[in-house]
C-alpha cells in the first residue's frame, strides 16, 4: 500500500485536510504530521476534536518564532520524518510556513509533493503567504486548485497542464458538512448579543504590526461599533497592539478569545456583516451568504468577489462601505448552490483523493527502488520518465 505524509500546522490547514484524510481513509497508508506552528489549543487542538480529524501521528511542537527560525525548525523536524517514513507523496495545505518547509524538504529528498490550494495569487510579495505559495507551487508535482483563476496563474507560470487539477475547495466541504452545527441562537446567547451585530477578525501584518496603522484601525472600528455592536474574536497575533491602542475602550466592542470552529462560524452566520483580513473568512462568508468587507488592498481569492459577497476596502473606507452593505436587502443564508463558486459543492475531498491516487498509482515505488538514494545530500531528481517535474 502506498504511503502519504500529510503536513498540517495551523488553524487554516485543518478544515482543508479533514475531507482529504477522510476520502483517502483505507485506500493508502496515511501519516498525519502537525508541526505545531499554531500550538494554542484554541487554534489547534479544538479543530481535531470538532472536525473528527485523526490524532496526529507526530507533533513536532515547533511553536512560534521568526519566519526564518520557524521555517528552519519545521524543516529540521520534517527531514527526520520523511527519511524515517519514506513516503510516496507528501501532501501540503495552504500557504503557511509549514507548507513551504515541507515542500522544500521533500524536494531535497526527491519526494513528490501535492499542494492542496495551489495557484492562489495576491501578487503582493510583501505578504509572507504569497512567498510561501509561489515557492511551494514551483516545487510541487501535483497542483490541486480551488478556483479557475488559480489554473490560469499556474499556466502563466509555466506549470504543465497535466500537473494541474481543478478540484474545488475542501474547506467548503468541511463547512457544508457541519453547517447544521453553526448555531446563531447559541452564539447570541453565549455572547449576550441582542439584535443585529458585526464580526471582525484581524491578524495581517499590514493591519496589526505598525502602531500608527493600528491606531487608525482602532479608530475606524470604534466608528463601526457606533452603528452596530462589534464582536472581535482576537487572534494572538496583534492582540497586544490592538488592546494598547484602546480597542476595548468602546463599550460597543466585545472582545473575545479565539473561538472553536463551529462556535466561530455560528457567530459569523448570524452577523449582519464581517470585517476581516483573513483569506479563509472571505471564503466562508461567501458560502454562508454573509456580506464581507476585506481590509486589504488585494486578495488571493478574487472568486469571493466575483461569485460571493466580498469587497476590498481600506480601513478608512470601511464606514461608508458598511453603510452601503447594510442598506441592501438581506442575502440568502447560506448561499444556494447556484450562487457558490464552481465546485464549491462539498465534494472536493473525494476529487482530491482520486487525483492523488491516480498520481501515485502511476509512479514507481520510489522508496523501494535500488538505484534511487535518499537523504545523501547529493542525490539528483529522478531521470526522465519517472513522471516527476
Amino acid at each position: 500500500m502506498r504511503k502519504l505524509v500529510h503536513v498540517t500546522g495551523a488553524r487554516p490547514n485543518f478544515p482543508k485536510a479533514a475531507p482529504v484524510l477522510e476520502a483517502l481513509h483505507g485506500r493508502v497508508e496515511q501519516v498525519l504530521v502537525h508541526t505545531g506552528q499554531h500550538y494554542d489549543d484554541r487554534l489547534s487542538r479544538v479543530f481535531f476534536d470538532e472536525l473528527g480529524l485523526p490524532e496526529p501521528d507526530l507533533d513536532l511542537g515547533v511553536g512560534s518564532g521568526s519566519h526564518a527560525g520557524q521555517t528552519a525548525a519545521v524543516m529540521t523536524g520534517l527531514e527526520k520524518v520523511f527519511l524515517e517514513h519514506q513516503p510516496d507523496l507528501v501532501v501540503v495545505y495552504g500557504d503557511i510556513n509549514s507548507t513551504l518547509a515541507a515542500a522544500l524538504v521533500a524536494a531535497k529528498l526527491v519526494i513528490p509533493v501535492a499542494h492542496v490550494e495551489a495557484g492562489l495569487r495576491s501578487f503582493d510579495m510583501t505578504m509572507p503567504e504569497e512567498v510561501n505559495r509561489r515557492v511551494t507551487d514551483q516545487l510541487s508535482d501535483l497542483l490541486l486548485v480551488t478556483s479557475a483563476d488559480a489554473v490560469g496563474h499556474l499556466a502563466r507560470e509555466g506549470v504543465p497542464a497535466d500537473r494541474i487539477h481543478f478540484v474545488g475547495n475542501p474547506m467548503i466541504d468541511t463547512l457544508l458538512k457541519h453547517l447544521d452545527r453553526f448555531d446563531e441562537a447559541a452564539a447570541r446567547a453565549t455572547h449576550g448579543l441582542e439584535g443585529d451585530y458585526l464580526v471582525a477578525t484581524l491578524h495581517r501584518p499590514s493591519n496589526v504590526d505598525d502602531p500608527a496603522a493600528v491606531e487608525r484601525l482602532v479608530a475606524v472600528l470604534h466608528q463601526v461599533a457606533e452603528r452596530m455592536p462589534l464582536v472581535v474574536p482576537l487572534h494572538p497575533r496583534g492582540r497586544d497592539r490592538l488592546e494598547k491602542a484602546g480597542l476595548h475602550a468602546s463599550g460597543a466592542v466585545k472582545i473575545l478569545e479565539p473561538l472553536p470552529y463551529t462556535s466561530f462560524l455560528g457567530l459569523v452566520r448570524g452577523a449582519s456583516a464581517v470585517l476581516t483580513d483573513s483569506g479563509g473568512v472571505q471564503e466562508e462568508a461567501t458560502v454562508l451568504g454573509v456580506p464581507c468587507l476585506t481590509m486589504r488592498p488585494n486578495t488571493e481569492r478574487p472568486v469571493t468577489i466575483t461569485h460571493g459577497t466580498n469587497r476590498l476596502v481600506t480601513p478608512q473606507e470601511v464606514p461608508a462601505a458598511l453603510d452601503e452593505v447594510l442598506a441592501r436587502p438581506g442575502a440568502t443564508r447560506p448561499a444556494p448552490p447556484e450562487q457558490r463558486p464552481p465546485l464549491w459543492d462539498g465534494a472536493a475531498g473525494p476529487r482530491i483523493a482520486e487525483a492523488i491516487l491516480s498520481y501515485v498509482d502511476d509512479q514507481p515505488t520510489l522508496r523501494d527502488h535500488a538505484n534511487f538514494p535518499r537523504g545523501s545530500g547529493g542525490s539528483s531528481r529522478p531521470p526522465t520518465g519517472w513522471g516527476i517535474a
